[in-house]
């Protein structure tokens, strides 16, 4: 998510080499301020950062690691404003949220994804409202959306966005439901009417939380529409849409001190899991690679059964991992979102997540050869590898639309994944992986905090 401003750090960095080097420290400062300007962080933003780090490396001695601990320190202080940091569940349910922002943020589909975080993530009970009838189709959106990912959704074309919002909180009431997300409406642009009926449903909700959702790629235009959806009905926090297909990545860096409100969540991906909580400390060890192990903990222990890690574990361990197993553990990936941005939650893995892209786990062409391959197996095969022969294999390709040599090609791959991982769990196998990881990436990370 943060290639451009990682790099930059990275870069800077590299500039101080020797200890009170003056000239060096002016260097790494200027590179510095140059590569924020060109990633679109906002030149007050940038002006007020080179300032404190560089005053702070003079006062404690110029040198790397205080360098590096200036530059941390500036970045949390930046990233950190008054408010609530991820999502906060009121004192008494249901906790109501307000979605608000212009047409084709991503508003909708942000709504969904919150549902799914909340669902898939914190174990709670979700329901979403459809309050925007001013966009053709969004109900209709919504409702797909909701079917997705098994959510309940209130909506009714017929009536008033106002009525619509008090049958909900009556149900939410009424069936015990955890959090409630009321999806409003959005115009091109911001005028009377649509703050007239936000204010409306407002009074209605009276609710906990209001979600801006801005379009990170309309870069600082983000930041001035928040800062008048703040002035003309308040907002509590900003959710940052489309972050995958903004290169720069400057706004994240901004908008919260910019706007006064704390930046909540970051869109990153197209999928419903590609959303991300907002929390400074993590967000800075990203920036700084060093990658955020707490967040890629919570990803993972949300969808991985613990039983079911135990067993996959003492099967790779016995070297008995097969196509079933394989084909459930893909499952589970996808709920975790996008690879690239998992890979980014690794110390020093960064260069890797640059080189997957946007690799997708159901429309990449080899993931969808292998899955041919094992659609094309019996449940004996696909269990036991080992017992296909030669005449077996020519029934798998023939199937599954694929040369042979294709299967074979698979099937050793597959084989050699086995053992690698039967290798690693083994005594020392961490060491080794961590090793091997570390000369594939070239230690991606931009530096190792000082303790």
């Amino acid at each position: 998510m943060f290639d451009t401003l990682t790099d930059s750090f990275k870069n800077a960095i590299g500039k101080i080499r020797f200890q009170d080097d003056t000239k060096a420290l002016k260097k790494a400062t200027t590179e510095l301020k140059k590569s924020l300007l060109k990633a679109d962080v906002h030149h007050k933003v940038v002006k007020g950062l080179i300032t404190t780090v560089e005053h702070e490396t003079n006062k404690n001695g110029i040198g790397k690691d205080n360098f590096l601990r200036a530059l941390h320190g500036e970045l949390t202080s930046i990233l950190t404003v008054k408010g609530n940091q991820g999502f906060v569940f009121a004192s008494k349910p249901p906790t109501v949220v307000l979605m608000i922002g212009l047409q084709g943020s991503g508003k909708t589909t942000t709504t969904g994804k919150l549902a799914y975080f909340l669902k898939e993530q914190k174990k709670k009970k979700v329901l979403i409202v459809a309050a925007d009838l001013q966009r053709l189709a969004a109900v209709e959106q919504l409702k797909q959306i909701s079917g997705q990912i098994e959510v309940e959704l209130v909506a009714d074309e017929s009536k008033r966005p106002q009525d619509i919002v008090k049958i909900a909180l009556k149900k939410a009431e009424k069936e015990l439901y955890d959090v409630v997300l009321i999806d409003t409406a959005g115009r091109l642009a911001i005028d009377e009417e649509l703050m007239d009926e936000l204010e409306s449903i407002k009074k209605i909700a009276k609710p906990d939380e209001l979600f801006y959702v801005a379009d990170a790629m309309t870069g600082q235009d983000a930041v001035r529409t928040a800062q008048t959806f703040k002035e003309k009905v308040g907002i509590t926090g900003v959710v940052l849409s489309k972050f995958d297909g903004d290169g720069k990545g400057g706004v994240a860096l901004g908008i919260s001190q910019q706007v006064g409100v704390p930046l909540r969540f970051i869109g990153n991906g197209e999928k419903m899991p590609d959303l991300e909580q907002f929390i400074p400390e993590r967000i800075v060890g990203r920036l700084m690679g060093a990658g955020d192990i707490e967040g890629l903990a919570e990803k993972t222990s949300s969808v991985i059964d613990e039983k079911e890690a135990k067993r996959i574990s003492q099967k790779i361990k016995k070297g008995q991992f097969s196509f079933n197993d394989f084909l459930d553990q893909m499952e589970q990936m996808k709920k975790l979102g996008s690879m690239k941005s998992l890979m980014g939650m690794i110390p020093g893995m960064g260069n890797m997540a640059k080189q997957l892209g946007d690799m997708d786990l159901d429309n990449s062409d080899e993931i969808k050869r292998i899955k041919a391959l094992i659609s094309s197996m019996t449940p004996k095969e696909r269990e036991n590898p080992e017992i296909l022969t030669n005449s077996r294999k020519r029934r798998i390709s023939a199937g599954a639309g694929l040369e042979q040599q294709q299967v074979n090609r698979i099937l050793k791959q597959f084989k050699n994944a086995a053992k690698m991982a039967k290798k690693f769990s083994g005594k020392g196998g961490m060491k080794q992986m961590q090793d091997l990881m570390g000369q594939m990436q070239g230690g991606g990370g931009v530096a190792s905090l000082p303790r």
